[in-house]
């Protein structure tokens, strides 16, 4: 691939623009993979990509003078990028570009555009150019092609520029997982998830379904009640299937109160078929829902993993963020998930919190290494759109959160001295730093449900406001079905939701 660079001025590079950011192209082309890899370089841009096919409502935006175009020809792609005044730009081009089999050309033009904002902006992306949230899918099939690790290590190296120590990870976690999952039943079996909207409070970050259970505790019962219906109607619609896994979570499904939990447990497993279950979670999450009551109720139902999430154990930052617990609460509810009989602890961590150092990272950990988990998920902070933080963001400036190598580095050489490997991982859009979330655990302590999310090799039967089921069929197509996420309009619609369902699952 030939591709020219022209000198100029280089603002663009510093990534602190502020303001809708607008990359002009002449083809409706590849809209999210350039979208996904121009905001890995440039994460403080709101940026709009416009295309002869755009459909803009506010017509200023068109009149905005672009800070990137993108020309395709048949002989040659161009890719321009322009200074803050459009004086002067610099120009990456890839010549001889019809000479490209058409199978091959939209990886070839990710290598392009990657290796120029590379040019351009002076920086690599741990990630290369793969913009999709499951790079162990890939690794994962091209061990299932019988590639050996070294041939696929060249191909994410010299194909999509991944860094040696990321492909590392990758291998390593994708050999694990097919070993994990050799016990599940793809073709005739399925995991079932459980959404729980509702939360103490809603958190910072948080782009999920939930809602404040404050506001919600009178009418907890009627969402129980359709809950309860389209279980009855799935569990008829999945009979004769194998049940693997089952995942409750949220929102925070220890919000319920005991009884409601404990309707809840008893009415899941009434009415279906636990015989073969070989992992039950509860996303316990937050400890200021966590009492020794709800615990007992879960164990008295047969829940063999939960969740106890500090996210960061600095109070400063947990006050910050809108978890109305201490770091003291997140010790004591662990304690107490421990002295109940639980052997299947994860707890979950986020890096790149607002205002976190290093320092605030490795105190974290060795709070949580004496406490010794069973499991412990890493997530690098990502800034949804619908979340409270990108509001706070664009009020506090983007400098304000920030994920490193260093962070990184210390929460994987932690989980590591508990004994801990990795064993699932994936992605996210707008991923500070861009890195990447992987789960950790000890031997025999995976959380099989992350793992089958991620992956995509089982059907997922989803219920709940805000669900989403996946049937995975033999030759790997998916289909979905969704669940609306306001929870009056699930109550209202819950017929609609399980017709949905019975399309989706007609015949399974």
């Amino acid at each position: 691939m030939a591709v020219s660079g022209l000198g100029g001025s280089r603002w663009a590079r510093k990534g602190t623009v502020s303001g809708v950011q607008i990359l002009r192209s002449n083809r409706a082309q590849y809209e999210y993979e350039i979208h996904a890899l121009v905001k890995s370089f440039y994460p403080a841009w709101d940026l709009k990509i416009l295309t002869p096919e755009s459909s803009v409502k506010d017509r200023k935006i068109w009149e905005i003078p672009p800070a990137m175009e993108l020309e395709f020809q048949d002989s040659f792609v161009r890719f321009t990028v322009y200074d803050s005044l459009h004086n002067t730009s610099n120009s990456y081009t890839w010549w001889d570009a019809d000479r490209v089999d058409a199978g091959e050309y939209k990886d070839a033009f990710g290598r392009f555009l990657y290796t120029s904002l590379q040019e351009e902006t002076g920086r690599s992306l741990p990630w290369g150019n793969l913009t999709g949230v499951r790079p162990t899918k890939l690794i994962m099939n091209l061990l299932e092609e019988g590639r050996s690790g070294r041939d696929i290590a060249l191909y994410l190296e010299e194909q999509h520029f991944v860094s040696r120590e990321k492909i590392a990870l990758g291998i390593e976690i994708a050999e694990r997982e097919r070993r994990i999952l050799r016990t599940l039943h793809y073709e005739d079996g399925y995991s079932l998830y459980i959404g729980i909207p509702f939360c103490p409070t809603t958190c910072l970050y948080c782009s999920f379904t939930s809602y404040p259970i404050g506001a919600w505790r009178e009418r907890v019962g009627e969402y129980l009640d359709a809950l309860e219906r389209e279980m009855e109607e799935t569990a008829r619609m999945c009979e004769g299937k194998i049940l693997d896994t089952v995942y409750i979570g949220g929102g925070t499904p220890t919000s319920l109160s005991e009884e409601e939990l404990d309707r809840l447990l008893a009415t899941l497993r009434n009415t279906f078929d636990f015989s073969t279950v070989q992992e039950f979670t509860v996303e316990a999450g937050r400890a200021d829902s966590i009492t020794g009551e709800k615990l007992k109720v879960m164990r008295k139902h047969g829940v063999t993993r939960i969740s106890v999430n500090p996210q960061t154990m600095r109070q400063k930052t947990l006050d910050l963020i809108g978890r109305r617990h201490t770091a003291e609460q997140v010790r004591d509810a662990f304690l107490a998930a421990r002295k109940a009989g639980f052997d299947n602890i994860n707890m979950d961590i986020i890096l790149g919190l607002p205002g976190e150092t290093a320092e605030d990272v490795r105190a974290t950990i060795e709070q949580i290494l004496a406490l010794t988990p069973d499991s412990l998920t890493v997530h690098s902070l990502a800034v949804k759109r619908a979340s409270a933080l990108n509001r706070w963001i664009e009020e506090h400036g983007v400098t304000a959160y920030n994920n490193t190598e260093e962070t990184m580095q210390i929460a994987a050489l932690g989980a590591r001295s508990m004994g801990m490997s990795p064993y699932y991982l994936y992605r996210q859009k707008n991923m500070s730093g861009n890195f990447e979330n992987v789960g950790y655990c000890t031997e025999g302590k995976y959380g099989v449900y992350n793992i089958l999310i991620m992956e995509e090799k089982q059907t997922i039967v989803a219920l709940g406001a805000g669900s989403i089921s996946k049937r995975v069929y033999p030759d790997g197509r998916i289909e979905r079905s969704e669940n609306v996420k306001e929870v009056a309009l699930y109550i209202e619609k819950i017929d609609e939701m399980i017709e949905r369902k019975r399309r989706l699952f007609e015949e399974m």
